[in-house]
C-alpha cells in the first residue's frame, strides 16, 4: 500500500500550482507569474485594494455574466504533427463560449476544456447531446452544462474536437502522442504559445485567456486529460478524469489477455470524422502495432501509458470513477491515484456504486457543487478552504456516503488468506488451509460469469470455488486484492480470471443494461439556457433491487505472460509455476452474515476474447493464497468446511449469447 506524501510537501506543491492562478479584476499592472507576463489572482487584487470582478463574491464565483451575449466562436488550433501526411499541420477545431462583459471589461478569465472525439459521432452525457451550429457555422449547442453554469460565473468553455474528429483536421491516433498532442496545442493557444486561425484562414489570438485551463472529461475525454497531464504542460491547472482511462494497455489488454481483437482500429474507426483513405496509413499502424497476436505490451502501449510520466504532472487531479464500472475499469483509477500520490500531487476523489457512469447522474446537486469550489479554487484562485477537507468522498453502500482522508482508507493492510480444500466439492478462505501439495483442477469450459459465480457448492468442473465462513462482523475491503497461484498447465497457455464475490441478500446497484442509473421523467437545470442550449436534464437515481450475490472485483491474466507483459513464456506441461492474478482496485463492506467468495475460472467469454482454451488447471492450494487488503482489525473466521450458500438459478443460455466484448470508452 502507497504511504502518503508528507503533508509539508503537499503543502508545498499546492503553493507551487497556485502561483499564476489569473484573475482579472479591473485593467491593472500586470505582474510577472509562471514566466509570463500575467494580471492579478483575486487574492492579489484584494490585497492592492483594487476592485475584485462582478462574478467574485467572498470566496466564491456567482453568475454575473449574460450567458445568451456571451461570445461564441470557432477557432482551429495548429498542432505539431502532420498524422495525415499531406504536408501541412493538424488543425484542431476549438469551440469557445465566453463572458462577452468580461472581454469588454478587460477581465481575463480562466479556460474550462473538454476535449472530445465524440461530439459529432456519437454525443457526450446521459442524453447523448452533439454540438450543432447555426447557418454561419458558430456554436449554437455545447454539450453538457459546463458552459451554461460556468460561463455566467466568469469562466470559457472550450469544446476541443480532437485530432481527426468532427471539424479537425489529422488522424485520431487512439490515445496516442497525435491525439495528446491535439489537445496540448490547445493549452499552447491560450497560453500564447501555438498559433491559431477562423475559419477564412485569419490568425486569432487568445489575449483574453488567463492561461489558466482545467481539463474536464468522462472516458475517452477524461483519458486525453489524463494524457495532457502527463505531459507537464505549463497552464494546465488542474484536471477532472471522469471513468477514465490511465493506461490503453490495460483498456485493451488484461495482463495480456485480449478485450477484443483489432481494438484501436475498431475505436479509430468509430470516431474517424475523415475520408478513410486520409487516415488509411494511421489505421494500417494502429493494427499492425498493437500486437494482437501475442498481447505484448510494446513501445505502441508505452506510448499509450500515463502512468510512468506521473512525476511530470503539475496539474492537481479530481478523480471520479464507478466501483463497477466494466467498460474502463478500476484499476485505471487506482494504479493512476497511487502513482499521483507517489509524486505529491494535489488530488481528491469520488468513487460512487454505480458502473460507467458521471457523478452528475449520480449525485447531481452535490457533484456540480464540489466541481464550483475545486475550479473557483485551482482557476480562480479563491482560497474557499476546498483543499482542508477529506480527500475522499466514497459510496460505501446505495445512496449512502461518506468522506475519509484518503484512498485505500488509514488503516488498510494485506492479509494473506489461506485456501483449502472443504468438502472437495467447494473450498475454503480462511484458517489453516490446505497441506502444499494438496491439489484440485479444473477444465476450461468457457463458462459465463453467471455460471461462474451461481450455486458454489454445486460441483462444476468448469471452476474452482472458495467459500469463507458467515462474517460474525461487516468486513471492508479496500484496494487491490490479488491471488498468487502455484499451478501446473497442460497448455502452453490459458487464460486464467478470480472473482470475488459476496453471497448474502442485499439491495445492490443493478448494472445490466443500465450501469447503475435510471433516467426519469422529470428534469432539473443546471445554469442558463438559450433557445437552442438550455441547461436543463433529465434527472436520474440509482436502479436498485435486491440480490442475493454480486460480484465484486474480478481479475484476469494470460498464463504465458505471467514473467513479464512485454514477452510470453510459454508453459510446460510438467512444470509447476507460481503465478499472480491481480484483481481491480475495489472497496466494498461485506455486512455480517455474509459469505465471501474467490471464484477462479478460464477463459471469459464475456469480458475477454482468446483462441487459448481446453486447458486443464490443476492448483497446489497449500501454495497458493488470496492476497486481501482489509481496513480495520476484522479478518475471515476460520472454517473447515464450507458454509451452503443458496443463489437464484441463471438462464445458461441467455448469459452465452455472444457479444461484441469490445466497448466505447
Amino acid at each position: 500500500m502507497t504511504s502518503a506524501p508528507s503533508p509539508g510537501g503537499t503543502r508545498a506543491r499546492v503553493a507551487s500550482l497556485l502561483v499564476g492562478l489569473l484573475l482579472v479584476a479591473l485593467p491593472a499592472a500586470p505582474v510577472v507569474a509562471a514566466g509570463r507576463t500575467t494580471s492579478p489572482t483575486a487574492a492579489e487584487a484584494a490585497a492592492r485594494h483594487r476592485p475584485l470582478p462582478p462574478h467574485v463574491v467572498g470566496d466564491q464565483t456567482v453568475p454575473a455574466y449574460s450567458y445568451a451575449d456571451a461570445i461564441r466562436e470557432s477557432v482551429w488550433v495548429q498542432t505539431r504533427a502532420d498524422t495525415d501526411r499531406d504536408g501541412v499541420p493538424d488543425r484542431v477545431a476549438v469551440d469557445l463560449v465566453r463572458p462577452r462583459e468580461a472581454a469588454t471589461a478587460g477581465v481575463r478569465v480562466p479556460v474550462i476544456m473538454d476535449a472530445s472525439p465524440y461530439y459529432l459521432c456519437c454525443g457526450r452525457g446521459n442524453e447523448g447531446e452533439r454540438k450543432t451550429y447555426d447557418a454561419a457555422g458558430v456554436i449554437a449547442k455545447a454539450p453538457l452544462f459546463y458552459d451554461n453554469y460556468f460561463v455566467p460565473r466568469g469562466y470559457a468553455f472550450a469544446a476541443v474536437d480532437l485530432a481527426g474528429t468532427a471539424r479537425s483536421t489529422g488522424c485520431e491516433d487512439v490515445g496516442g502522442p497525435a491525439e495528446v498532442g491535439s489537445a496540448t496545442a490547445v493549452i499552447d493557444w491560450l497560453n500564447g504559445r501555438a498559433r491559431a486561425y477562423d475559419d477564412a484562414g485569419r490568425p486569432v489570438g487568445a489575449a483574453w485567456s488567463s492561461g489558466q485551463v482545467g481539463m474536464i472529461g468522462k472516458s475517452w475525454d477524461g483519458s486525453v486529460a489524463n494524457g495532457v497531464a502527463a505531459t507537464g504542460v505549463s497552464g494546465l491547472a488542474t484536471i477532472v478524469p471522469i471513468s477514465a482511462i490511465s493506461s490503453w494497455y490495460d483498456y485493451m489488454r488484461y495482463q495480456g489477455a485480449l478485450v477484443g481483437t483489432d481494438y484501436p482500429g475498431y475505436l479509430h474507426s468509430a470516431v474517424n470524422g475523415r475520408p478513410d483513405e486520409a487516415c488509411a496509413q494511421v489505421l494500417a499502424r494502429l493494427r499492425a502495432d498493437s500486437a494482437d497476436e501475442t498481447g505484448d505490451y510494446t513501445e505502441f502501449w508505452a506510448r499509450r501509458d500515463y502512468r510512468p510520466s506521473a512525476d511530470r504532472v503539475r496539474a492537481s487531479v479530481f478523480l471520479a470513477h464507478g466501483l463497477n464500472d466494466l467498460n474502463v475499469t478500476t484499476n485505471q483509477f487506482a494504479r493512476w491515484w497511487q502513482e499521483l500520490a507517489e509524486q505529491g500531487v494535489p488530488r481528491k476523489l469520488w468513487l460512487h456504486q454505480a458502473g460507467h457512469q458521471d457523478p452528475f447522474d449520480v449525485r447531481r446537486a452535490e457533484w456540480v457543487a464540489a466541481l464550483h469550489r475545486w475550479f473557483d479554487y485551482w482557476l480562480q484562485g479563491l482560497r474557499n478552504g476546498v483543499m482542508d477537507e477529506p480527500r475522499v468522498d466514497l459510496e460505501t453502500a446505495p445512496g449512502t456516503w461518506t468522506t475519509q482522508r484518503d484512498w485505500p482508507a488509514p488503516g488498510t493492510r494485506d492479509v494473506r488468506v489461506a485456501l483449502g480444500s472443504g468438502d472437495g466439492v467447494t473450498g475454503t478462505l480462511g484458517g489453516r488451509g490446505a497441506r502444499p501439495g494438496q491439489e484440485q483442477a479444473y477444465v476450461d469450459e468457457s463458462l459465463s460469469e453467471d455460471e461462474l459465480v451461481a450455486a458454489p457448492n454445486t460441483a462444476t468442473s468448469g471452476r474452482l470455488v472458495f467459500l469463507s465462513g458467515a462474517l460474525p462482523s461487516a468486513l471492508r475491503i479496500a484496494g487491490s486484492p490479488s491471488v498468487r497461484l502455484r499451478i501446473r498447465v497442460d497448455r502452453p497457455t490459458t487464460e486464467l480470471t478470480a472473482r470475488l464475490v459476496d453471497y448474502g441478500t442485499a439491495e445492490r446497484i443493478q448494472l445490466t443494461g443500465s450501469g447503475g442509473v435510471r433516467t426519469l421523467d422529470t428534469e432539473s437545470c443546471w445554469g442558463a439556457s438559450t433557445a437552442v442550449d438550455d441547461a436543463c436534464y433529465r434527472d436520474t437515481e440509482e436502479d436498485i433491487a435486491v440480490s442475493d450475490h454480486a460480484v465484486l472485483t474480478r481479475g484476469w491474466l494470460d498464463a504465458a505472460h505471467h514473467r513479464s507483459l512485454r514477452f510470453t513464456t510459454p508453459l510446460r506441461p510438467d512444470r509447476w509455476y507460481t503465478v499472480t492474478v491481480p484483481l481491480n482496485g475495489y472497496d466494498a463492506v461485506v455486512p455480517a452474515g455474509h459469505v465471501l467468495g474467490l471464484v477462479l475460472g478460464q477463459s471469459d467469454p464475456g469480458f475477454t476474447e482468446t483462441a487459448d482454451r481446453d486447458a486443464t488447471v490443476r492448483v497446489d492450494l497449500g501454495r497458493s493464497t488470496l492476497v486481501l487488503p482489509i481496513t480495520g482489525r476484522v479478518g475471515l473466521p476460520a472454517v473447515d468446511v464450507a458454509p451452503p450458500v443458496v443463489t437464484a438459478p441463471t438462464d445458461p443460455s441467455a448469459s452465452r449469447t455472444p457479444r461484441d466484448t469490445r466497448q466505447m470508452p
